[in-house]
């Protein structure tokens, strides 16, 4: 024990004469400067984002916003911190989510989606919040107008107009008579775009047959009951729709009933064809607007604003399966042709 005592003594104070022995330069270049020390915690943005549930789409949202933050100087791990929380389908989960985000108060808030969109403007009137994925902000009492709310929230819908998505409609079935189309009644994406398929395809003598799903497992019944009452079924981004596609699909196949997707993203999980923007892009949109507001600018004098570019994606081999062949024309009007 005296021993060791000994020896450490020694060995302490040469160390301390060493360190008395550097020159105060040689000291300031042995510790790290500030710009190489991690950032401040001032320096660090947070944002936090939430999705109803996880599909393509709405992931594509997502990933667009970050990819767009990086470009704008916010990179994940160096000054941003992200949180990313999922409400797997469920609106009570979404309360729960935008709650605790409300509580972490973050420098902004991304809702992707309307059941998130609506649990996070009701949770917070103060922390900025960007919607994305919201066919119809105002319906679903988000902003009062597509002018610059003067409030926290701001953001990017992703309504399509439906003259060409009804014309695609026509395209794929020549002799269309009646429109299918599963929903979630609990989704006001859903049922605003039912309202304008009934006016729209009235217009024109089509008749619309609506199936109600409440949940996502609902999808494959709701889907097998337009057997014989429709043509075709019309898919819009419902979220319970989308995260069910796959049974969708294997019923569409099985009663030959072609599916139209408005989200492009549904083609390569089963959909004929599709019109609709590119989610990725959306998501970029979003981050945009995002950056503007981490950089100083006040949502509220931010306009909600609407994607300008739709996309046509199509399949042959969906197509084949689902009982319809593709014309030429579509062909050659497709961004895309997944055979």
């Amino acid at each position: 024990m005296i021993m060791q005592q000994s020896v450490k003594f020694p060995l302490a104070i040469m160390a301390a004469m060493l360190l008395a022995a550097c020159s105060p330069a040689e000291q300031k270049a042995a510790a790290p400067t500030a710009s190489e020390a991690a950032p401040a915690a001032a320096d660090v943005k947070k944002v936090a984002i939430t999705a109803i549930v996880e599909h393509p789409a709405l992931d594509n949202v997502r990933q667009g916003v970050l990819e767009e933050l990086k470009a704008q100087g916010f990179e994940e791990g160096k000054n941003l911190q992200v949180d990313f929380q999922s409400a797997q389908g469920s609106t009570a989960t979404a309360g729960q989510i935008a709650k605790k985000f409300a509580g972490d108060k973050p420098d902004v808030i991304v809702a992707i989606a309307t059941p998130s969109a609506q649990s996070v403007v009701a949770a917070t009137k103060s922390i900025p919040v960007v919607f994305a994925a919201v066919t119809d902000p105002v319906a679903a009492k988000l902003v009062s107008s597509w002018e610059a709310s003067k409030t926290n929230v701001t953001g990017v819908s992703d309504e399509l107009p439906l003259s060409p998505q009804i014309d695609l409609m026509k395209k794929i079935v020549p002799t269309l008579k009646s429109v299918g189309y599963v929903y979630s009644p609990g989704e006001v994406n859903s049922t605003v775009v039912l309202e304008q398929l009934k006016t729209e395809l009235g217009k024109q003598g089509i008749e619309v047959a609506a199936a109600p799903a409440q949940r996502s497992a609902d999808v494959p019944t709701a889907a097998r009951s337009l057997k014989g009452k429709a043509d075709l079924i019309y898919t819009s981004l419902d979220n319970n729709v989308v995260a069910a596609y796959e049974s969708l699909y294997k019923v569409a196949v099985e009663n030959k009933l072609p599916l139209v997707a408005s989200d492009t993203d549904s083609v390569k999980r089963g959909a004929v064809a599709a019109l609709g923007v590119n989610y990725r892009d959306m998501g970029k949109k979003t981050g945009e607007i995002v950056a503007r507001i981490l950089k100083g600018e006040a949502p509220g004098d931010i306009a909600p604003s609407r994607m300008d570019k739709l996309d046509l994606i199509v399949s042959k081999k969906n197509a084949a399966e689902e009982g319809v062949t593709l014309s030429e024309e579509v062909l050659k009007e497709a961004a895309e042709v997944q055979e």
